[in-house]
């Protein structure tokens, strides 16, 4: 921005117009619809010993064990038949089940000293939300204790507490220029701090701050020239932000920049929203500026105007309970991020239950243990 923010990454100049310059598009956008987005690329199994796999060569030596023990348990029993002995008949092919009951659970156990460790999709809601705050001059007066600026920074403040953790949150501030103070993080720290550090001075560019926090929001500054802004906003492509949300804090009166209406259309074709906050009065109040005793009352018509074109609401600070509608209605989507599980416990679970059965087996079965 420029003016009292100086100019940074994502800044927006005093007017938010660029001379015959051209729209710059947006990186990948959110894909909208219904489906569920899968995140990140996930590994189906992973181990924390691997070298320890090599115990499953175990189990095939123990089977060549027992069948060689089989063979000549059978060879005896014969030998004792043909001596005119009474020979025991095995119990048929039901006789090997503890056998094989043992030699999984063996197994199992082997595969589990590995560490094994599965990469799980685990849905859950997720979004972004760009807290645009009104900084000007006016944010100053008293008519909201202690000032509007700090009711409205306690109404964030709150919101940033309370969200869900996969919920992103970034940091717009403006005055006669706007500029992003915190990139959307969900760092909840690091946006605290952002808030902590507003203060008021200048006029008020709201135009300017939507292009300011939709470019947060696609990660590329968003440029429009003159052409564009007198009415081809339609033509101007930044992707599509389903899951995208702006929270704009203001008193309502916009003194420059372009109209925030018009560009709240930009917004909308977006498919992001913006709810607006009003921050002051109606009787409004008298703050000083250079000497100047200026009286600033809320206006409302601009910031429902906004909220309306894209399919946002809007509430007053004041009100407690009407922002936590405005909390509710941001608009999230199911994504599946994978989570690692490890899978030992449940594997020597596993094993010791496939033990205790063999054991049983083997009593019914044969009569004993082994």
């Amino acid at each position: 921005g420029v003016g009292r923010f100086g100019v940074g990454r994502f800044g927006v100049g005093r007017f938010g117009v660029g001379r015959r310059s051209r729209s710059v598009r947006a990186g990948p956008s959110v894909s909208g619809g219904s489906a569920v987005a899968t995140v990140g690329e996930t590994e189906p199994m992973s181990f924390g010993w691997p070298p320890l796999l090599l115990a499953l060569g175990v189990v095939p030596v123990l089977a060549v064990v027992y069948l060689r023990d089989q063979r000549r348990r059978r060879a005896r029993a014969d030998a004792l038949a043909a001596e005119g002995f009474v020979a025991v008949r095995p119990a048929g092919r039901g006789r090997h089940v503890p056998a094989i009951l043992f030699l999984t659970a063996i197994g199992l156990l082997a595969f589990a000293v590995a560490r094994p460790t599965a990469t799980v999709a685990v849905p859950k809601r997720t979004g972004t939300v760009i807290l645009a705050f009104d900084v000007s001059n006016s944010m100053a007066a008293t008519d909201l204790a202690p000032t509007r600026l700090d009711a409205a920074r306690a109404a964030a403040r709150a919101f940033v507490e309370e969200r869900p953790a996969t919920i992103k949150v970034g940091v717009v501030a403006f005055g006669e220029g706007a500029l992003v103070t915190q990139t959307p993080t969900d760092d909840t720290g690091a946006v605290l701090d952002a808030l902590d550090r507003l203060t008021p001075g200048g006029g008020t560019a709201t135009g300017p701050a939507l292009l300011t926090a939709l470019g947060a929001i696609t990660g590329s500054p968003i440029v429009l020239s003159e052409e564009q802004l007198a009415g081809e906003l339609d033509e101007v492509q930044i992707g599509y932000h389903r899951s995208a949300t702006i929270l704009l804090f203001s008193d309502g009166e916009n003194t420059a920049g372009a109209d925030p209406v018009e560009l709240a259309q930009l917004a909308a074709n977006a498919g992001v929203r913006i709810s607006t906050v009003g921050v002051g009065t109606e009787a409004g109040a008298v703050i000083e500026v250079d000497g100047f005793q200026l009286s600033a009352a809320l206006d409302e018509a601009v910031l429902q105007q906004i909220a309306e074109v894209t399919g946002g609401t809007y509430q007053r600070a004041a009100d407690d309970a009407a922002l936590a509608e405005v909390y509710d209605a941001l608009a999230l989507e199911w994504v599946r991020e994978g989570e690692p599980l490890e899978l030992t416990g449940l594997i020597a679970l596993a094993a010791a239950a496939l033990l205790v059965l063999g054991a049983l087996a083997a009593l019914g079965i044969n009569g004993r243990m082994l």
